[in-house]
């Protein structure tokens, strides 16, 4: 098949996408939206990939240029002659798609296009059902989020849920046993924005930190909320045991998840997080947010522990009862690689794509 990957920005997730696109016997183009502010990938574009340049892709997206895109996608529409386009986030490139009339459509949710705050407002309201009411198939990496597009009018019988996993043998638990009396380190690489919840894991990290002289903290990464989480650090006084790496390579990635004890994710909406599954791959105990999606991946006490949202308090009692027990920890690290060995595979998930493209392109030649 001739396939359109129309994605708003090149991000790792873009990048892997197509990556896994590049080995099939499909024709693939990108298209992509827009450029910046998003964190983007340094890697080029896959060999065997066309990227395609157009009026899109050069600065940020603004919906006064809407008409202008869906001119440019159409152009590109008629020359290319696709068999099907795959298109998300689904209030951006899925929404234009949508708007040039052509069939078939696959939309892909990217987690925060549904489970954000700007799904109460009129317009994305508006825009999330126009759109899911004329795609012909859809997919999310999580039951929670097909679950909201189906209650904005998506048929519930041309859904396919795939968690976009992980690469197994790139995040692998470290060889060896951890070196004894080295501290005890929390890990987080969510991006720093309200959503996210770093604030409350930098909070939690405060109140634990007073009782244990040996914890510490990695935050990776950035946002907007940086000068907030600092300031909760440096007025806490424990900024001195906070080390910020910066944005790490994806190559980079697995020596942070090893140099870590307990992996914290404080999110108040998500879908299926990927650092969440790199953390289980790489056998690391979990203390997540009590939010559906978190809940598809960690059961309390199992694998990891689940604190409820917007909770510093617990998520402080979590990190100390994590170091009380340090040594007993390898059950629930095992049983974290267990849970992304069965749920987390990625070349295994990703035939979830390939049978979903099949399944699209089929239903508008039949009908």
């Amino acid at each position: 098949m001739k396939i359109i990957y129309f994605s708003l920005d090149y991000t790792p997730h873009d990048h892997r996408f197509l990556s896994a696109l590049s080995q099939t016997e499909h024709e693939v183009y990108y298209v992509r939206l827009q450029r910046g502010p998003r964190q983007t990938e340094s890697r080029p574009v896959p060999e065997k990939i066309e990227q395609v340049l157009w009026e899109g892709g050069r600065d940020i997206f603004r919906w006064h240029d809407v008409p202008k895109y869906v001119r440019g996608l159409r152009l590109i529409i008629e020359r290319i002659q696709p068999d099907l386009i795959h298109a998300g986030p689904i209030q951006t490139c899925a929404f234009i798609a949508v708007l040039t009339g052509f069939r078939p459509i696959l939309t892909m949710s990217w987690g925060f296009d549904l489970m954000k705050d700007d799904t109460r407002s009129r317009w994305w309201t508006w825009v999330t059902r126009y759109t899911l009411h004329r795609s012909t198939w859809f997919t999310s990496d999580a039951q929670v989020t097909r679950d909201k597009a189906v209650a904005y009018g998506m048929n519930p019988e041309r859904t396919v849920v795939f968690p976009w996993g992980v690469d197994l043998d790139h995040f692998s638990p470290l060889v060896g046993d951890p070196q004894p009396d080295s501290g005890f380190t929390l890990f987080c690489n969510r991006s720093w924005e309200p959503n996210y919840g770093v604030d409350m894991v930098a909070r939690a990290f405060v109140k634990a930190a007073q009782k244990y002289e040996d914890l510490s903290l990695i935050l990776l990464g950035g946002g907007s909320q940086a000068a907030v989480i600092r300031d909760i650090l440096i007025n806490g006084g424990v900024v001195d045991r906070v080390t910020f790496p910066g944005f790490i390579s994806n190559n980079d990635l697995p020596r942070y998840y090893h140099m870590a004890d307990l992996f914290i994710s404080a999110s108040h909406v998500d879908g299926s997080s990927v650092s969440l599954m790199e953390a289980l791959a790489c056998g690391l105990p979990c203390a997540v947010s009590d939010i559906p999606a978190n809940r598809e991946w960690v059961t309390d006490g199992v694998n990891g522990w689940i604190f409820p949202d917007g909770n510093v308090n617990t998520l402080a009692g979590i990190i100390l009862k994590a170091v009380e027990q340090r040594e007993s920890l390898a059950r629930i690290s095992r049983n974290a690689r267990v849970t992304a060995e069965e749920k987390a595979d990625w070349p295994r998930n990703f035939e979830k794509l390939l049978n979903a493209y099949e399944q699209t392109y089929r239903l508008v030649k039949v009908n």
